[in-house]
């Protein structure tokens, strides 16, 4: 499999009661279809799956199988703590249709280049689908080094890496020495310079409320090759990625930025909490000042 373009790790909408609102699952999908994203990630951090259970997790992979109708690919997450779990949502995913999975280091545990490995080799055998891993060592406290990478790649099925260490030396490494696994932008902040290393997909939260911007990056860096055009688009984004990072308020924003498009996507649930009046505010005031700077480049409606 090819990953090009955004790809949305879609939110989960809850009810005031947390239970799964489905009407806004719905209008979620349709409007990130419409919007012209590439793919859908169920089961990512900003799915919050790491506060549903396992029922949960298997039953929203089934549902937006269903929504989206053949009309993008899917990409499920098999985030876990036990490989005998992640490998049960494998199953469950490709039980499913899904056409990919998202394979990061399990947490907590800390384990070993080799470790990650072994882990991610054997949801592998389990599955056997395109797997596009996520090395995120901010939430992990590990990441996915040489000797896993090494190992790894006896594999064709591991085709892209989400690159989320925010270590420019990490993409060095990456774009030189492991050309057979594409790269995809996993942090906002460098998506630019994720784009000039030849990266040629986008995993971003912020596509669910400003699919149109995102797109706009990707298109002038990756498909026009248009990189002042680029850094004029990313110039105009960078206050929002700033917002999003900042008090660990990241699920929060992206749901209050999703229910500005007038899709209600509910609160985060616990032990997250809603954002407050004046953090409402300030998301607000930066997405309409981002939205009406990016379309001042390129000349489409913001």
């Amino acid at each position: 499999m090819r990953f090009e373009g955004i790809y949305t790790p879609v939110v989960t909408p809850y009810r005031d009661d947390f239970s799964l609102n489905q009407d806004a699952l719905a209008a979620t999908v349709e409007h990130l279809i419409a919007a012209g994203v590439h793919g859908l990630i169920v089961a990512g951090t900003t799915g919050e799956y790491y506060a549903q259970s396992p029922e949960e997790r298997i039953d929203l992979m089934g549902r937006i199988k269903t929504l989206i109708a053949g009309r993008l690919p899917l990409i499920v997450g098999t985030g876990a703590m036990r490989t005998e779990d992640s490998i049960a949502y494998a199953e469950a995913a490709k039980a499913a249709g899904a056409d990919a999975l998202l394979v990061a280091t399990p947490p907590y545990a800390y384990p070993t280049g080799r470790e990650i490995a072994l882990h991610a080799l054997a949801i592998d055998r389990a599955a056997n689908l395109p797997v596009m891993l996520y090395n995120y060592p901010g939430r992990m406290s590990v990441s996915m080094d040489e000797e896993c990478l090494d190992r790894l790649g006896r594999s064709p099925n591991f085709c892209a890496i989400k690159e989320s260490s925010g270590d420019p030396n990490r993409l060095h490494m990456l774009a030189r020495d492991y050309p057979h696994i594409a790269l995809s932008c996993g942090m906002d902040d460098q998506a630019l310079e994720f784009f000039a290393w030849g990266a040629r997909s986008w995993v971003c939260a912020g596509s669910n409320f400003a699919p149109e911007a995102h797109i706009a990056l990707y298109r002038a860096c990756a498909v026009e090759g248009d990189f002042d055009k680029g850094r004029r688009i990313m110039s105009a984004m960078l206050p929002l990625m700033r917002v999003l990072e900042q008090g660990g308020k990241f699920v929060q924003c992206i749901k209050h930025g999703l229910t500005m498009r007038g899709i209600d996507a509910g609160p985060p649930r616990r032990p997250l909490q809603p954002l407050n009046k004046d953090d409402r505010r300030e998301l607000e005031e930066v997405i309409r000042t981002m939205n009406i700077a990016v379309s001042a480049v390129t000349g489409e409606p913001g």
